[in-house]
């Protein structure tokens, strides 16, 4: 697959994902990503550090999963970029319902403050445009998510997705880093061995 191919790809999953998310009434989307899955929490150990991201209006919702495992003994941490062409680190979030402890980042993001804590999380909630059933994941095409799980290799990584985002195959380049499980408002996706997504 050429970029132009990934970057058209990525025009249709941004559409569909708006459309998705535009067509879900307010009482089911104040259900969906309220409490994760059995299967998720089975693989997170006590007292980890969760990595997740603020959501978009139509990216898979973080704000019950952040308040889920900050009232369950965990510290929560969200990405901040340093700059555009920056780096990405993580810094403790604190307020998941309220969001008064972050600011306007680059790109438009909000992210935790210059005061707040850098974190390394231990698990990592990821969001994605696309995803396959082998782990494969698209992102937006920045490459931050990927730089910094490449350098963390050992985090767990978890896509949280629509079920519309679901496609036969991701096409995947040596520096995109496949996802260990994915969870939609219908199932769990993983785990996924790291060569199920070469």
């Amino acid at each position: 697959m050429t970029a132009s191919d990934k970057a058209r790809l990525r025009r249709e999953m941004r559409a569909l994902r708006k459309q998705t998310a535009a067509q879900l009434p307010d009482p089911v989307r104040a259900l969906v990503f309220s409490r994760p899955p059995a299967p998720v929490l089975e693989n997170i150990a006590d007292g980890a550090v969760i990595g997740l991201y603020h959501a978009s209006a139509n990216e898979a919702p973080t704000q019950r999963y952040a308040q889920y495992f900050l009232e369950n003994g965990h510290r929560i941490a969200l990405p901040r970029l340093l700059a555009e062409d920056g780096a990405m680190r993580f810094a403790e979030h604190t307020d998941p319902l309220g969001g008064s402890d972050l600011e306007a980042g680059p790109h438009g993001l909000m992210q935790p403050g210059a005061d707040a804590a850098d974190l390394v999380p231990d698990v990592l909630f990821v969001p994605l445009l696309a995803f396959d059933t082998a782990g494969g994941r698209l992102g937006q095409g920045g490459g931050y998510y990927d730089r910094w799980m490449a350098d963390h290799g050992q985090v767990l990584r978890i896509g949280l997705a629509w079920d519309t985002q679901a496609v036969d195959r991701v096409p995947m380049e040596a520096h995109d880093m496949p996802l260990h499980r994915v969870v939609t408002p219908t199932r769990v996706f993983g785990p996924f061995d790291e060569e199920d997504a070469e």
